[in-house]
C-alpha cells in the first residue's frame, strides 16, 4: 500500500473525504518527523516506536577498492513495530 492507498482507506474508515483524510495523515507524519529531528522519540503504542540514535564516526572499506574512508558520525532513526503489526 503507498500514500494514496492509505489515504483512501483512512478517509473510508473515518467517513470523510479523502482531501480531509490527506490533510491529517500529512499533519501526523510532518509532526513525527519534526519530533525526531528535534531528538525526541514517537511511540504509537502498540503501533509504532521511532528512535533517533547516534550512530559514532567509523572507518569503512571501499569495497571495489579496498581502500578505508572515513564515516561521520551522523543522527539515523530506529523503528520498533509494535504487537498489532505481528503477523
Amino acid at each position: 500500500m503507498n500514500k494514496q492507498g492509505l489515504i483512501e482507506a483512512v478517509a473510508a474508515k473515518a467517513q470523510v473525504s479523502k482531501a480531509e483524510a490527506s490533510k491529517v495523515l500529512d499533519a501526523a507524519l510532518e509532526a513525527a518527523v519534526e519530533a525526531v529531528k528535534k531528538g525526541e522519540g514517537v511511540q504509537l503504542v502498540g503501533y509504532l516506536t521511532l528512535t533517533p540514535v547516534q550512530k559514532p564516526a567509523r572507518q569503512a572499506k571501499n569495497p571495489r577498492t579496498g581502500a578505508v574512508v572515513n564515516v561521520p558520525a551522523k543522527q539515523v532513526v530506529k523503528a520498533k513495530l509494535g504487537a498489532k503489526f505481528a503477523l
